[in-house]
């Protein structure tokens, strides 16, 4: 999985490890918890190709590495609509046709989205990065739904991490979702291990938006 070393993707590292998966982790930062970690720049597409195909068989996807670039029309960033793209489906798009034909029947892909991605004044840029992962999830899912492979979505809404302090993102300050709290990096982290387990075998091509009300 990527994103392993802060906020949702080490909080997925965490759960998946206490559920009894073996986590091969790949990020630019070592995570504070024991997994097989790959020091990884998803910037360099070529390399994260070159570091999946060294990886024996893949059980499981889940592609938890992001950042957000906040700018309202007229002061938008090329250079950040890119970085992005790179990372949010580039790098998913690396990771899984890289892997995919030594994944088992069975084996499962989570992505993980963004509430915005249907769309929030001042993310224009990055909401459109992550609106794309639902058009690459659900034609994977298509594509694999014969090998019982699973390809969802999990959308979170304003969530306590890190990336909520980032000056980058100064310009779209998070709001508080109706039930009056962030939510827990916990609980995406949970929805990601119900996506793996077996009672979420005929679940693909969906989008699971875990929000506090947000999007209501």
């Amino acid at each position: 999985m990527t994103g392993v070393s802060s906020g949702i993707g080490l909080a997925t590292a965490r759960r998946l490890l206490a559920d009894g998966w073996e986590v091969t982790g790949l990020s630019r930062t070592k995570p504070p918890v024991r997994l097989t970690w790959i020091e990884t720049d998803l910037n360099n597409l070529s390399a994260l190709h070159e570091t999946v195909s060294s990886l024996s068989t893949v059980d499981a996807i889940v592609h938890a590495a992001g950042f957000q670039r906040s700018a309202r029309l007229g002061n938008l960033s090329t250079q950040d609509g890119e970085a992005m793209w790179r990372v949010h489906v580039e790098a998913a798009s690396v990771l899984v046709d890289t892997a995919v034909n030594r994944m088992p029947n069975g084996a499962r892909i989570v992505l993980i989205g963004s509430r915005t991605m249907t769309g929030v004044p001042g993310k224009s840029q990055y909401a459109a990065t992550k609106a794309a992962l639902a058009g690459l999830a659900r034609s994977w899912a298509a594509e694999l739904v014969d090998r019982a492979i699973t390809v969802n979505i999990v959308a979170p809404g304003p969530t306590d991490t890190p990336m909520l302090q980032d000056p980058a993102r100064a310009a779209t300050p998070p709001r508080l979702p109706p039930m009056g709290r962030l939510i827990n990096p916990n609980e995406i982290a949970g929805t990601v291990s119900f996506l793996l387990s077996e009672t979420a075998r005929s679940i693909t091509g969906q989008t699971l938006t875990v929000c506090a009300g947000a999007s209501l």
